[in-house]
């Protein structure tokens, strides 16, 4: 049985799907899932990464674990303890899904520092591990829903700043080949998109999926600061602004990965745009 964490989330929600599609038994946990949100066939548990108590019955009888550090919550988390419950339970395979920035930005607390202290925990846990480091998700774009819904517009800082940013259904295909066979324990996947695609590039590409211009409107450094507080921890905000602002060149390089463990090349941001733009319409 293969666990999956964050199972409602924009990477766990298709990591589920691929898997109960080939046919594995899948528990699909987070904090609010119901029978409605995962396939037939698939157990739906609602669980606490930060209560490592909550997570001993979810484990019993699991062989494999899709472990997500939750991004900006990660600083919750007692890795030890979680991973220690899964061990317990009889899991001998874990995937970990982190980001680039845990590497390229290690001198900084929101990102690297406790993300490596989760990196660390699951390399030295016992089980067999695979770490996927992602860079920044296409579907990061669901912020803009509402403005592109009823305005068109798409404002955002750094207009012409590409990153590689990658779909999360690219990553729930790589993390099931992950999980299910062999040839990834003791390795770390960069995972990123095929090119580099800026804020602009994003907007409109929205608007040819939709069949109508988006406008693009540039905020500030201090605009976007002001606005993303409403919902990240100031250092998050911080290294954030740093990554789309100030990239540095590992968050700029475009890797194969994704390609070569699927044999296929990477989605772009416009195969994204155009199977979500029910979401903006």
């Amino acid at each position: 049985m293969i666990i999956v964490t964050g199972a409602t989330g924009n990477v766990g929600r298709p990591l589920v799907r691929a898997l109960a599609a080939a046919g594995e038994r899948v528990t699909a946990v987070s904090r609010g899932v119901t029978a409605a949100d995962v396939p037939q066939g698939v157990r739906p548990l609602r669980a606490d990464l930060a209560d490592p108590e909550s997570l001993r019955p979810v484990f019993d009888g699991a062989d494999a674990l899709f472990f997500h550090d939750t991004g900006a919550g990660a600083h919750l988390l007692d890795p030890q303890a979680v991973l220690g419950a899964a061990k317990a339970g009889g899991v001998r395979r874990v995937v970990l899904l982190s980001s680039i920035g845990v590497a390229s930005r290690a001198d900084s607390d929101s990102h690297g520092g406790t993300g490596l202290a989760l990196d660390r925990a699951v390399r030295r846990s016992g089980m067999e591990w695979t770490v996927l480091r992602a860079g920044g998700f296409a579907s990061n774009a669901y912020a803009w829903a509402d403005a592109v819904r009823t305005r068109r517009t798409v404002a955002a800082p750094f207009a012409d700043v590409g990153l590689p940013l990658i779909d999360p259904s690219d990553i729930a295909e790589v993390a099931a080949v992950a999980l299910r066979g062999d040839g990834h324990a003791g390795q770390v996947h960069e995972l990123t998109g095929p090119a580099l695609m800026t804020p602009r590039g994003q907007a409109d590409a929205l608007g040819e999926a939709l069949g109508e211009p988006v406008r693009f409107v540039e905020l500030s450094r201090e605009e976007a600061h002001t606005q993303m507080l409403a919902f990240m921890p100031g250092p998050v905000v911080e290294t954030t602004l740093a990554i789309l602002g100030a990239p540095n060149a590992a968050e700029l390089r475009v890797s194969p990965a994704v390609e070569q463990i699927l044999g296929r090349p990477a989605r772009t941001f416009a195969d994204w745009a155009r199977r979500n733009a029910a979401a903006f319409t």
